[in-house]
């Protein structure tokens, strides 16, 4: 079950699933302990007249959005069996790790009745059962569930007083559903306390006349010491959470709105689809400057791992995309995180957890017999690329003077090193869908856009040397993509090329990152004809020809294949930037209708909530595999900026982009 929203303050990410039931909780690094695990979580329901119905039951219908234009939520849950509506406004505090959920109970029965508001917490503490400890504080009368340095602190208020009721139990153990079941009578057994697979309950009871609501304020607070944890409450209890959601909100609303664009031309789910990105983007930044690749735990249902980690190529394109959006300081955060986990030798590895340490992978040391370094070069290349864009957009050349030696240069001379000195071009590495090992055109062409912006900070900062060394070998690099890796007969630009005992052997699969790399990177121009042919051939070949459309990654992708007969499941990502070819070689408005039609797709298979995933059903639209995806919000910004600094360019709208 992807999420169907998301939200966060830089510490603390909360998943919610499409019931309105919370199912990750991340602290204290967004991406990094999952205190609920998506195998868990927590329930809420209403008890009336004898009946219970979690909001996991299919009585219910709920719609989950996002409130207009804010990082807050907006959900409503119908139930006509129990003649109940919640009306849900959650949030995540901006300024302190704390998650508020206002509820709105509405009796839409024609009697007067007794309603029952419960909440039920399963918490996995540092994502490990042993040891935990769940308890009733009656000093402070709030719920405590701990273990170590990690203490979360569940409160709420209905009116001036706080919870009616109260159990804690174990959950998945000695033959126990979870402590959820205690509430099924409308009343709680009050358990003090309990450890191990520890869960706990809460209720709230109102008294409603006809059409009347009630509202009911839930937080739960996430620290490091009971003491932080009880600070926290008495700082919801003395500002009151209706302040915090009020300021949560307002903040949010001024973040998004502050550059103020003119969206000319595009309809309202693509301008409401391009705000929402800028927070789903924002929700998965750490404090620290890791950017995920999403908090969606459900993947590990299905697979060995999640997406919970930062790739520099993913957050590289994120951070360009809130730069292209105005908010440097997301960008400057994520660079200096990259200054800190780069190898000695110049390389990222394949992927980071949040807290800078080392990631999972599945690429090996050694292949046939060999050392092989188990590295994706454009993700190092990328870092450099979009650390250039950065400045551009800020100027901020103290920044740059600070990062030249342990960041810049480090990398720009591991890619001068890695370099096949018979073709010119980078030695073989992973290529950016993690599958093929070789040298792959995008790759290439991502390294000989590095090189470039690498050259161009040297300039800067009067390194001569280093400037023409850096110059030469980009050259090098676009010659040897031209020779090697473009296939003239065919008019196809290569998936890449291998070297085996001194031959060469090519991969001819048509794959749109190639050609994407060719003219997002500059090797040749969008208006080339090498280009414009390649084009024409992913058009007839890897375009998905069934109503929903759309663009696979490369012709034969299985990952997640719904059907042989296709070449692929399209994704967002790939059809952005099919859509971006188009705003690169428009000439006149009417070239600009491919992007506003693709811009509306993307719109019409979000999520209500506007939430993207990584791909879709080609048969029904529905979403496939991790929801959200932070690279698939990122080229949705950055698609919609290039085609407003596109209207400008061509004098249809004279100030439609303003950040630069």
């Amino acid at each position: 079950m992807p999420r169907s929203l998301v939200l966060g303050n830089g510490s603390v990410l909360v998943g919610l699933d499409r019931s309105a039931e919370v199912r990750d909780f991340y602290f204290p690094y967004v991406g990094l302990e999952n205190h609920v695990g998506g195998h868990h979580v927590h329930k809420v329901g209403v008890w009336v007249n004898g009946r219970l119905r979690w909001l996991d039951d299919p009585g219910w219908e709920i719609s989950v959005h996002y409130a207009h234009e804010t990082f807050a939520s907006d959900i409503i849950a119908r139930n006509a069996e129990l003649e109940i509506e919640l009306r849900f406004t959650d949030v995540v505090y901006n300024e302190k790790n704390i998650f508020i959920r206002k509820v709105e109970v509405m009796n839409r029965s024609g009697e007067r009745r007794s309603a029952r508001l419960f909440f039920h917490q399963q918490f996995e503490i540092y994502q490990s059962h042993p040891s935990d400890t769940a308890y009733f504080d009656p000093a402070h009368n709030t719920i405590i569930h701990y273990k170590g340095e990690r203490v979360f602190l569940i409160n709420g208020r209905l009116g001036d007083k706080t919870f009616n009721d109260f159990s804690t139990g174990v959950f998945e153990i000695e033959g126990k559903e979870g402590t959820y079941k205690d509430a099924e009578d409308g009343v709680l057994e009050k358990n003090p306390i309990e450890h191990g697979r520890a869960d706990s309950v809460i209720s709230f009871w109102l008294d409603l006349e006809p059409q009347e609501s009630g509202t009911v304020y839930y937080w739960l607070a996430a620290a490091k010491s009971l003491k932080e944890a009880n600070d926290l409450n008495f700082y919801a209890l003395k500002l009151t959470p209706e302040h915090l959601i009020k300021t949560t909100r307002d903040f949010w609303s001024a973040w998004v709105n502050k550059e103020n664009f003119t969206f000319y031309g595009l309809d309202d789910s693509v301008v409401g689809l391009f705000k929402k990105s800028l927070f789903l983007i924002r929700a998965h930044v750490g404090d620290n400057g890791s950017i995920i690749a999403s908090g969606d735990s459900e993947m590990l249902q299905y697979g060995r791992d999640t997406y919970s980690y930062v790739w520099p190529r993913d957050a590289a394109i994120s951070a360009f995309a809130l730069d292209k959006a105005g908010d440097f300081s997301v960008g400057k955060k994520f660079f200096q995180f990259c200054n800190d986990v780069i190898n000695d030798d110049g390389y990222f590895m394949h992927k980071y957890r949040p807290d800078k340490s080392l990631g999972s992978s599945w690429h090996p040391w050694i292949r046939d017999g060999k050392p092989e370094l188990p590295i994706q070069e454009d993700e190092t290349a990328l870092v450099i690329y979009a650390l250039w864009k950065h400045y551009e957009l800020s100027k901020d050349i103290e920044f740059i003077e600070e990062l030249y030696n342990s960041l810049i240069k480090k990398a720009a001379d591991f890619m001068v090193r890695h370099i096949h000195h018979e073709t010119g071009l980078p030695k073989s590495s992973y290529d950016l869908w993690e599958e093929k090992y070789g040298t792959s055109t995008f790759t290439a062409s991502a390294t000989y856009a590095a090189l470039l912006a690498a050259a161009r900070f040297a300039k800067l900062l009067g390194k001569t040397d280093a400037e023409s060394l850096y110059l030469e070998t980009a050259e090098r690099i676009r010659g040897g993509i031209l020779e090697y890796l473009y296939d003239a007969e065919t008019g196809m630009f290569l998936k890449l090329i291998n070297f085996k005992n001194g031959e060469r052997v090519y991969d001819r699969t048509i794959d749109i990152s190639s050609v994407y790399g060719i003219y997002k990177f500059g090797v040749l121009a969008p208006h080339d004809e090498r280009v414009g042919r390649a084009m024409k051939i992913l058009e007839e070949k890897l375009l998905c020809k069934t109503p929903i459309g759309g663009v696979p990654r490369y012709v034969g992708d299985i990952y997640y294949r719904i059907s042989p007969d296709l070449p692929g499941n399209p994704w967002f990502i790939t059809t952005l930037w099919y859509a971006q070819y188009f705003i690169e070689i428009a000439k006149e408005d009417k070239d600009l209708k491919p992007v506003r039609e693709w811009l509306s797709w993307v719109a019409r298979y979000a999520l209500p909530s506007g939430i993207l995933s990584e791909q879709l059903d080609p048969y029904t639209g529905g979403q496939v595999s991790t929801a959200p995806l932070t690279w698939s919000h990122s080229e949705f910004v950055i698609t919609v900026i290039q085609y407003l600094e596109k209207l400008e360019e061509l004098g249809i709208c004279k100030s439609c982009y303003h950040t630069r």
